[in-house]
């Protein structure tokens, strides 16, 4: 598939939220399309900064290509050697990395701590990026948005059926983001975030909505406490029945599930309609995630933001944040 337009779905099948936790519910996938961004594009180049062994390397590209966020390209016939070049379904995903840059940089510690600052060139103003409503410009959290069900929604509709392989039991340290791959980088995990954020606290209902196994689900309630993106309190009227709610870490990482949801309605269309409709209570208009920044509170945009390297006082371009 080419660099072009967005994908028709077929009616009645997995929706746009399903395809894109299909495909960036993967550490993998993730990585390399953090590494393109950033200019790589050669095979090699991916296995040198990646400990990824090549058959799973090799299926990811093919995988990413096949799906329009890569394109692979010859620049050499004999012997035969191909790059795998970024396209605009790529490109647009600036904003949902950008998004993960600040919750690690502002929540996971010294890790994130270390991360380097960004200058936003229009003020001139090292800034965070700040989630807002489209319509009327507003700073929002997932308190401020309600959301429902779509014409193409539903669990069942939004599950991805791809399958991954088992995740490691933990990110490797050398992988950039290790927290945001262990809340993101599987399907199973962004589909339970998005679930956590639409209410749900008990195991009965994670395990309904999603439909997984209750042993993969149990990993995944442990694991997000232990990052605190969870918390467990017990049951009002039954104390042996605990409850998952999302901690202010936890609700920090809204903005990545709503640019991550905004991207996936962006690219894949259902004939029947979005998958997930969403409103600003605030302003009462459809809620269309975008990013200001939080000193000049001007809309980011590509080409105007640089890296502030560590222990450095000069800035280096970034073509997509």
């Amino acid at each position: 598939m080419t660099d072009g337009g967005p994908t028709l779905l077929e009616p009645g099948g997995t929706n746009a939220v399903g395809q894109m936790l299909g495909l960036l519910g993967d550490e993998w996938s993730l990585l390399i399309l953090g590494h393109s961004s950033r200019g790589l594009t050669r095979y090699g180049e991916f296995r040198e900064v990646m400990p990824i062994s090549n058959s799973v390397l090799t299926h990811r590209l093919t995988r990413l290509t096949e799906h329009g966020l890569l394109e692979r390209r010859i620049y050499r016939t004999n012997p035969l050697r191909a790059e795998y070049l970024p396209t605009a379904r790529s490109r647009t995903l600036w904003p949902m990395m950008l998004a993960i840059w600040e919750w690690e940089r502002s929540w996971t510690g010294p890790a994130g701590e270390a991360l380097p600052l960004r200058r936003h060139e229009t003020c001139g103003a090292e800034f965070a990026p700040l989630l807002t409503c489209r319509a009327c410009g507003v700073p929002v959290e997932a308190r401020d948005i309600r959301a429902a069900w779509g014409p193409s929604g539903g669990w069942e509709r939004s599950v991805p059926a791809s399958s991954t392989r088992r995740r490691p039991d933990s990110v490797p340290e050398s992988l950039q983001y290790p927290q945001t791959l262990e809340i993101f980088g599987n399907r199973w995990s962004s589909a339970l975030i998005g679930a956590a954020f639409r209410g749900m606290v008990r195991f009965s209902q994670f395990e309904v909505a999603l439909g997984a196994p209750p042993t993969l689900i149990a990993e995944r309630l442990r694991t997000f406490c232990n990052l605190g993106v969870l918390e467990t309190r017990q049951h009002a009227q039954h104390p042996g029945r605990p409850e998952y709610h999302l901690t202010d870490k936890g609700r920090a990482f809204f903005p990545v599930t709503a640019l991550s949801l905004h991207w996936a309605e962006k690219w894949f269309v259902s004939p029947e309609g979005p998958a997930l409709v969403q409103t600003h209570t605030a302003c009462g208009h459809d809620f269309v995630a975008h990013l200001a920044c939080d000193q000049c509170r001007q809309p980011l945009v590509t080409g105007t933001i640089t890296i502030v390297p560590v222990n450095e006082d000069r800035t280096a371009p970034e073509g997509t944040p």
